[in-house]
């Protein structure tokens, strides 16, 4: 049966500065363990803790600049490209160019807390 989600969640982001977190589909807005997506915007500044999580994380910018790091490289993903972060690859992600990015997330399977696995 279809479902259509008329709005997302809300959810707090980790690390610093004041990223907003919106799951469309997920373990919070909608119980699905299988694949998540949500619509993230992060302002000029923010940075998270690396984490290695357990899942495919894919990431399509729609808007700014989103910088990854990984295994000692770093990516700046600008609009209108993407980037795949494979499970169990330590990731960094921050956006420190003037503007922020706007960026869509999907993560197979479903991000979790538990299953994320940030730094300290």
């Amino acid at each position: 049966m279809i479902k259509i989600y008329n709005s997302p969640s809300v959810i707090k982001a980790e690390g610093k500065g004041d990223k907003i977190i919106k799951e469309f589909i997920g373990l919070v807005n909608s119980g699905t363990s299988e694949i998540s997506i949500a619509h993230m915007k992060s302002p000029a500044g923010w940075e998270e803790p690396a984490q290695t999580p357990e899942f495919n994380e894919y990431t399509l910018v729609l808007n700014g600049c989103l910088k990854v790091e990984s295994d000692g490289k770093e990516f700046l993903v600008r609009g209108g490209e993407a980037i795949l972060a494979p499970k169990g690859e330590k990731i960094r992600y921050s956006s420190p160019l003037e503007g922020g990015a706007e960026y869509i997330a999907v993560c197979v399977p479903a991000f979790s807390q538990a299953k994320v696995h940030r730094d300290e």
